[in-house]
């Protein structure tokens, strides 16, 4: 936020750097990788700065009571990330984020291909990303800031602080904050190039930069530029044979709730009493798979059940006509039999990898006008192209008449002897291709400052000023969607009559409604079998190339100054310090969508036109004025108060006060004390507020009138809600620093978090809604409903048709663990050793939305917050020049859902708070890292070979169980990807070179 803003934290100051040359800083050696406190020594007290992510007061000798760590640029080095979100991902605060491999779904809102960060698993809009200290325009209204838009070759470290610092830095400082460091002193001119591929073969990608620097006029003129480019391409499938063993969570067929079935309960009833025979609700297997439809449509009901289509027949020019052999059906599972056969071409159809081509440059150009005034400008532009694949999107239910042309002859025998009109059949549509994303981000970030220094009254002090805009310009455009009026008209294909308006043979298929209406341009599509649509078919269906398309434009402006000093007046126990500053923000975004892209609206219902996408523009803004103040308060000798007020008015929702009290107790140097509580906000976003009513295609699981399960199709509508209040958090932290003199080098820290979240910004999930309603009873989750009866008109014969999704402050959220970090660094043989661990304990993650019951996310393995994570790394640097590393990184073994009762038989009453399960467990996994570098200097150049080797043994993740609601579940992979590697092992070579 502001530009300047840091503490001290001699924990950190391995990696510290002057700020912007001001004034002279006594840092340690630079590229360290130690993380954790080191005693200060004597020369640390001169008043001296350095500049570290958390505080606005800096004085060295003194820690924060907010713990930070820090990546240094040794570390980025070593182990040369495609992106330097997957670097940050490992770290093990660091849990849930999003990223361009697994956002691939986030078709609709725009938010595939984005990389984001989050902390704690609290959400990426409640962790604050910063670049050099200041905010970064967000890539989406969701207000999420795609790290990858930063100039790589020039972060010289990132630092993330694991605690509320709104006081600090404002809104979204909820978890944390997460600080990339601009290496603004670059100097010389740097080539790198990296190739990476998995040891399959695919997902090559490689990446090339230029970085250069140069001091002009005796060093009083700075000028940095940077460019990069980056290239992947994609894996369109789960290309993995991991994959294929049909694992999920599904509906249990032997599973009945209704009124006589296994489940019933008796008169009187205790909740959690076995009931004899009652098997579990759901069933976690491998051989599951779906059984509504197969790839060239399948008749799931009826006289006709089981007859399924297939590849041409050449002796009679339309599809071959099979038999299916069922298993145990529910819902839309099924269990054995022929499960390969309906899940082939739909399961695994989601994007592995995302093809991505990103583009980026940078310039920065500062100027010392006085010694004790330097002003700066600064130039970011970011560009982002990906396509990614969401699923080979099925659709059921799907009306073929006696009378389509397309039809084998001994099917129609069959409809005609059985007196059937028509037959419904389930098709994942194969002819049509994967639904997915092609989406283009271009992002634009100019900023230019004041900073410098003055002496007035005995005090020292400093100030900076700037201004940013910001502008991401987003184009979301769909792949293969296709438009549903027309795809149904198309569907009812018919033999031409003689002497048709159309002027076409008798029994040519043709579309009914062109009999009618013959300059429709309808084309009759064949969607029985696969390889039968004609491109001219398909052509129509997806409006001739077009595509749902739409164009947002988000822009940030910021105008920010502080000032302070460490010595505003002196104490017996040392200086005080203070800090003060102001900031005003708009935030804002506007957009375009093409009337045909957009949904129909009657009766207060929205209604999808296109399969997915049906977009409307976002438009809206908000403005925020903030001021606030620090101190930082020597009480005795080693012991500091540090605090903190912020006083926030925001153009939507009003004034809101955000403050921290923290201390710090050097009791002797070996043992350091630090606490903090504050009070953190987080504000609702420009989605939230504003969001015109997006909607996408999903599936919900309805329960019906003989305890059975329906799959209904629906479109989902989410709506912006402005009269949304900023939620309010109280966090409370206290730890431990070590740093014993007997074992020079050595450092370890234990801290205590406890973050309590109150009116959090959520909406219930469609699911849940449902759930509510037909199993609850609440009328305030049937309001949200629309049937074929109409809104809030739900029984269990009516098909659910829409839900609309809208979110308000209802949810308190509480989440409390330990972080352990420790380092060693010692000198040995010919060169460095150094040993570094991180590891975060999770103690709950608890979630009370006020209607369900409560959940507790931490240890749920299909989540992101596991019991432990941990990373540790070893290394050796040689003073010849050679360094390796050999790091090791894992979670604990987990559950699917702490709520959830396990049983195989004799079991209570399943229901929507407490499911019933035949298992819950999920295990751990454990991966080995292995990079090496060599580096050449030679006449004041340097040249470096760096080889780095992720997932070494090529360890397959371990199988999760997704499900059993949404009918992209079987397209999804079968794991965890949050927390399990799913590319197996990555190779990553490159060069590079300093001149």
């Amino acid at each position: 936020m502001i530009a300047l803003s840091a503490i001290a934290h001699p924990a950190f100051a391995q990696v510290a750097q002057p700020e912007a040359q001001i004034e002279p800083v006594s840092t340690p050696p630079r590229d360290t990788a130690q993380l954790l406190p080191a005693t200060p020594s004597d020369g640390d007290k001169d008043g001296s700065e350095i500049v570290v992510t958390g505080s606005r007061i800096v004085r060295d000798g003194y820690s924060a009571p907010t713990p930070v760590s820090v990546i240094s640029t040794k570390e980025l080095r070593a182990e040369v990330p495609a992106n330097i979100s997957d670097f940050v991902n490992t770290l093990p605060a660091v849990r849930g984020s999003g990223t361009s491999s697994n956002s691939n779904g986030s078709l609709s809102n725009g938010a595939a291909g984005i990389n984001s960060v989050n902390l704690r698993n609290l959400g990426a809009n409640r962790t604050l990303v910063l670049f050099d200290g200041q905010r970064s325009v967000a890539s989406t209204t969701t207000g999420q800031v795609d790290v990858n838009t930063f100039p790589q070759s020039l972060i010289q470290r990132v630092e993330v602080v694991t605690g509320g610092a709104s006081s600090a830095y404002g809104s979204d400082a909820v978890s944390g904050v997460v600080n990339f460091i601009l290496n603004k002193r670059f100097t010389g001119l740097e080539l790198s190039a990296e190739n990476g591929i998995t040891t399959y073969g695919d997902a090559p990608n490689y990446k090339v930069a230029l970085t250069a620097g140069h001091a002009f006029l005796d060093g009083k003129l700075h000028v940095t530029i940077a460019g990069e480019y980056f290239k992947q391409i994609g894996v369109t499938t789960i290309a993995r044979d991991w994959n294929d063993s049909g694992f999920f969570t599904v509906n249990n067929p032997t599973y009945s709730a209704a009124a006589g079935g296994n489940c019933a309960k008796p008169a009187g009833y205790v909740a959690g009493t076995p009931i004899a025979g009652c098997t579990p609700e759901y069933f976690v297997t491998s051989g599951a798979g779906t059984g509504q439809f197969t790839p060239g449509g399948l008749v799931s009901t009826g006289p006709l059940k089981g007859t399924y289509f297939g590849a041409v027949d050449p002796a009679t020019g339309k599809a071959t006509v099979n038999q299916l052999t069922f298993g145990q059906t529910s819902g839309q599972w099924m269990i054995g039999g022929d499960y390969n056969i309906t899940s082939a071409n739909h399961r695994s159809s989601a994007s592995l990898q995302p093809s991505e081509v990103r583009k980026s440059s940078f310039g920065r150009l500062s100027y010392e006008v006085t010694p004790g005034i330097e002003v700066y400008g600064q130039f970011a532009y970011n560009q982002y192209r990906g396509q990614s694949f969401y699923q080979q999107t099925p659709t059921t239910g799907v009306s073929i008449s006696v009378n389509n042309p397309y039809l084998p002859d001994s099917v129609r025998a069959k409809m005609v002897a059985n007196n059937l009109s028509t037959i419904a059949i389930g098709t994942s549509n194969v002819d049509l291709g994967q639904q997915g994303s092609d989406n283009t981000r271009d992002v634009y970030r100019y900023v230019g400052g004041v900073a410098g220094a003055f002496h007035v009254l005995g005090s020292d002090w400093k100030y900076d000023a700037y201004y940013q805009f910001g502008m991401t310009k987003t184009t979301e455009k769909l792949t293969n969607a296709w438009n549903l009026a027309r795809l149904a008209l198309a569907t009812d294909a018919v033999a031409a009559p003689a002497g048709n308006a159309l002027g076409v043979a008798a029994g040519t298929p043709v579309c009914r409604s062109s009999l009618t209406a013959p300059t429709n341009g309808c084309v009759p599509i064949n969607r029985i079998g696969t390889g039968v649509a004609s491109a001219a078919a398909i052509n129509y269906v997806m409006y001739g190339g077009q595509q749902p398309t739409r164009l947002q434009r988000l822009t940030e402006k910021v105008a920010a100054a502080s000032i302070r000093t460490n010595s505003l007046f002196r104490l017996p126990a040392g200086p005080v310090g203070f800090a003060f500053g102001a900031e005003y923000r708009e935030e804002a975004v506007s957009g375009f969508v093409d009337p045909l892209f957009q949904p129909v609206v009657a009766n207060g219902v929205t209604s999808g036109t296109w399969i997915y996408g049906n977009y409307l523009a976002t438009t809206g803004k908000y403005t925020v004025k903030e001021a606030f103040a620090e101190l930082l308060v020597p009480l005795i000798k080693g012991a500091d108060f540090n605090g903190a007020v912020r006083v926030t008015d925001y153009s939507t929702s009003g004034t809101v006060v955000t403050w921290k009290a923290g201390a710090t107790y050097q009791m002797i140097p070996d043992i350091k004390f630090r606490g903090t509580v504050s009070r953190d906000i987080r504000a609702p976003n420009l989605q939230e507020l504003f969001a015109s009513g997006t909607g996408r295609t999903n599936t919900v699981n309805r329960p019906t009138a003989t305890g059975g399960v329906a799959t209904d199709q629906f479109n989902e509508s989410t709506v912006g809600n402005s009269a949304l209040k900023p939620e309010i958090a109280m966090t409370y932290g206290a730890g431990v620093v070590l740093t014993p003199r007997f074992l020079p080098g050595f450092a370890f820290s234990a801290d205590y978090y406890n973050i309590n979240l109150k009116g959090a910004i959520s909406s219930l999930v469609a699911q849940t809604l449902v759930d509510q309603c037909y199993t609850a009873g609440l009328q305030s989750a049937c309001s949200f409903i629309s049937t074929t009866g109409g809104r809030g008109v739900v029984t269990p014969g009516l098909a659910i048709t829409s839900i609309e999704i809208k979110p308000t402050n209802f949810v308190s959220i509480k989440t409390q663990g330990i972080d352990f970090e420790g380092s060693y660094h010692h000198e040995l043989g010919a060169g460095t050793m150094s040993l570094r661990a991180l590891a975060s304990y999770a103690i709950g993650l608890k979630t009370n939305n006020g209607v369900a019951a409560i959940t507790d996310d931490a240890g749920q393995n299909t989540g992101g917050l596991t019991k432990w994570t941990y990373r540790f790394t070893a290394g050796y640097d040689f003073r010849s020049g050679f360094g390796a590393s050999l790091v090791a990184r894992g979670v604990s073994p987990g559950v699917y859902n702490n709520n959830y009762i396990v049983c195989s038989t004799n079991c209570p009453a399943s229901s929507s708070d407490y499911h019933t399960v035949n298992t819950n467990r999920i295990p751990g996994a454990f991966y080995f890292d292995l990079n090496a570098n060599y580096t050449i200097k030679s006449h004041g150049s340097q040249f470096e070979l760096f080889v780095a080797v992720k997932n070494l043994l090529d360890k397959d993740p371990v199988l999760v169980a997704i499900g059993p609601t949404g009918n992209n579940t079987p397209a999804y992979p079968q794991t965890n990807r949050s927390l399990y590697d799913v590319l197996g092992r990555v190779y990553r070579v490159g060069v590079r070179v300093k001149l």
